[in-house]
């Protein structure tokens, strides 16, 4: 649930005055950008598979099963790897805005009013529409 406009501007407010009291507390609390070290991580997920695909194709060749293993893991491990970085940006992003500060400002959505046309509205914003019309205007 988004904040109104009063409650983010109160919020902006006491941010501002526990900066202003005490900068190096409140650098603390402030939470860290997932995305500054997004590009960090997946350049080392990138490396990691690559080093598995090489250790797999070093234990065909050399047929040691072992190593060709340890390959496979290392590149399933630099997947995973990549795959969670790159959600913990995209949840960042939907959850809000995060400014150059660090600190996440609440993205401000607009909401539908209950009389909105089923055209604007999504699949089941259509579907509720349809359900009104038929229970009131009988079938």
């Amino acid at each position: 649930m988004p904040l109104s406009e009063h409650e983010q501007r109160l919020l902006e407010q006491m941010e501002r005055a526990l900066y202003a009291e005490d900068p190096k507390f409140a650098s603390s609390l402030r939470g860290k950008d997932p995305r500054s070290n997004f590009r960090r991580r997946i350049l080392l997920a990138a490396v990691g598979f690559i080093v598995g695909v090489v250790l797999l194709m070093t234990g065909l060749v050399a047929q040691v099963i072992v190593v060709s293993i340890l390959g496979f893991l290392a590149m399933l491990a630099s997947a995973l790897f990549a795959v969670t970085s790159y959600r913990a940006v995209t949840t960042a992003n939907q959850l809000g805005v995060v400014d150059g500060t660090g600190v996440r400002k609440p993205r401000t959505t607009t909401r539908r009013s209950r009389g909105a046309s089923a055209s604007s509205g999504g699949f089941m914003q259509r579907i509720e529409d349809r359900w009104n019309r038929r229970r009131d205007g009988g079938r």
